[in-house]
């Protein structure tokens, strides 16, 4: 016999279908996969798309010399049949023959060389700058062979490139960089074929070429919905509106659990959660967070043992420093901020704040989080301004400088090395927030080096300033709820990359 808590859950649902709209429904009938993220897609450019979203536009539409495996994390060829490096700054590619572009265009070494250049080159402006930016040149030895020279020794190279798309120069310069974004062109297994408002719609590229990490899609036809609010998300998975969601709340995946239409995993991931703070005073040159004690304070504010087992649940765990606990370089033994609540006010006193202040806050994931933080820190006299926005508006406006704390999350993009988090948040990067020269000099030294004792060496040090100084607030590892409709399945992968492609139908 279902208890009352029970019924109580079953009511609610059916409650939502009840007043849904009706509208066509997602399903094998017409071989249509709709899958709901929480953020839209700010632009079908691969090179101005940020976040997870922007990575998994990446897999989907484009392609990239190299193929990472989501779940062993070995490389294989994709658009590159074979690599090896030349030198300690350069690596040669043998280009895939016969691979053509969604509008018919082949793909050669031009290409390759185009969008390379177009990633390193910074008036570009593209999201994830550290990509491209250790390019120095690339050098055509055919029209199937390429080499890219770093302008120093890059550890990191192929797992940056695994992330450089490569574009059609020849229609992407034709049509420009707005033309390109309404209507993209790439070599992935689905190709964007339309869409409007929220909803982008993925076509299968049936001319998918074989032999790569990558295959030919199974289902026709993929749908990316927006579906910014949760509650809707988990109504139309019941209706059948949609066919998958992620991100789901950990309250909302135990309810679904009980429902006979979905399947519901929780699976590990390499994001982790924090706060950034503006400790250089870039918001504001009289920031209260310019002063340690109040960074120090906020860190011992926030009780991330709680959010972590009652908001995010799964197997998330609070995590020691600024990095995923599993990567490599993550130096975990650093100054540590106990949930202390005394100790708190106590520093926010010695800082000249016994009665707190006023301060913006920025926040884009799990909106129970954000209003956790806010009570704890208007527990200590913090009185917080939640600002809620797509991330790539929250990203944004920290990089003009305008926000003062970010309730942030990273994930890497699957990268087991800290040299895939530390640059993009320290390091005089555009989201650099601190602006620490000891940080800043050790996280360049560690990305310019091969010998992985020293890079562990100079990541410890960037690792122990950044805590000492409470330049971040790390909270907890991010397990991730993956929702589906029974008649299908999608893979879970071990960092995030859904790979649609291998979706089938039961």
């Amino acid at each position: 016999m279902l208890n009352l808590a029970r019924k109580s859950t079953l009511a609610l649902f059916a409650a939502s279908i009840a007043f849904m709209p009706v509208a066509a429904f997602a399903g094998k009938d017409d071989d249509t996969l709709v899958a709901a993220f929480q953020a839209k897609l700010p632009s079908l450019d691969r090179y101005h798309s940020p976040g997870r979203e922007g990575f998994l536009l990446g897999l989907l539409a484009y392609d990239a010399l190299v193929y990472r495996d989501p779940n062993t994390f070995e490389l294989k060829p994709l658009l590159a049949t074979a690599w090896k490096q030349v030198d300690d700054k350069t690596w040669e590619f043998d280009l895939r023959q016969g691979v053509k572009f969604h509008n018919g265009d082949p793909m050669t070494a031009e290409d390759v060389a185009y969008s390379f250049m177009y990633a390193a080159e910074p008036a570009n402006k593209v999201f994830n700058r550290m990509t491209g930016g250790w390019i120095e040149k690339i050098e055509i030895v055919d029209p199937f062979k390429v080499r890219v020279v770093g302008k120093q020794v890059t550890p990191l190279a192929l797992e940056y490139i695994i992330q450089l798309p490569i574009v059609p120069k020849k229609y992407r310069e034709s049509v420009g960089l707005q033309g390109f974004a309404e209507k993209p062109v790439g070599t992935g297994p689905y190709k964007i074929s339309g869409g409007s408002g929220n909803d982008v719609i993925f076509t299968r590229n049936d001319d998918y070429f074989e032999g790569g990490g990558k295959n030919k899609p199974h289902i026709k036809t993929l749908v990316y919905r927006a579906v910014p609010d949760v509650n809707t998300q988990v109504a139309e998975l019941i209706s059948g509106g949609v066919d998958w969601a992620y991100y789901i709340p950990a309250d909302q995946a135990d309810r679904l659990k009980m429902m006979p239409m979905v399947d519901v995993v929780n699976a590990d991931t390499f994001r982790i959660g924090f706060l950034t703070l503006d400790a250089a005073g870039l918001s504001d040159a009289k920031s209260p967070l310019k002063d340690v004690r109040v960074r120090q304070a906020i860190a011992h504010a926030v009780n991330r043992d709680a959010m972590a087992k009652s908001l995010v649940g799964g197997a998330s765990k609070t995590v020691p420093s600024a990095c995923t606990p599993s990567q490599f370089g993550c130096f975990a033994d650093v100054t540590q901020y106990g949930y202390d609540v005394e100790k708190a006010k106590a520093l926010m006193a010695e800082a000249g704040y016994a009665d707190g202040f006023d301060i913006d806050i920025y926040g884009y994931r799990s909106r129970p989080v954000a209003e956790a933080i806010i009570g704890y820190l208007g527990a200590i006299g913090i009185r917080a301004n939640l600002h809620w926005l797509q991330y790539s508006a929250v990203i944004q406006q920290r990089r003009d400088h305008k926000t003062p704390i970010v309730i942030d999350d990273f994930g890497s993009a699957g990268v087991n090395d800290v040299g895939a988090i530390l640059p993009f948040f320290f390091a005089e990067s555009p989201d650099d927030q601190s602006r620490d020269p000891v940080v800043t000099q050790a996280v360049k030294d560690a990305g310019a080096i091969a010998d992985p004792e020293k890079r562990k060496e100079l990541y410890a040090t960037a690792l122990k300033q950044i805590a000492d100084q409470a330049y971040w607030v790390p909270m907890f590892s991010m397990p991730v709820n993956y929702v589906t409709a029974k008649d299908v399945t999608v893979p879970v992968p071990g960092d995030e990359n859904v790979e649609f492609w291998r979706a089938t139908w039961k």
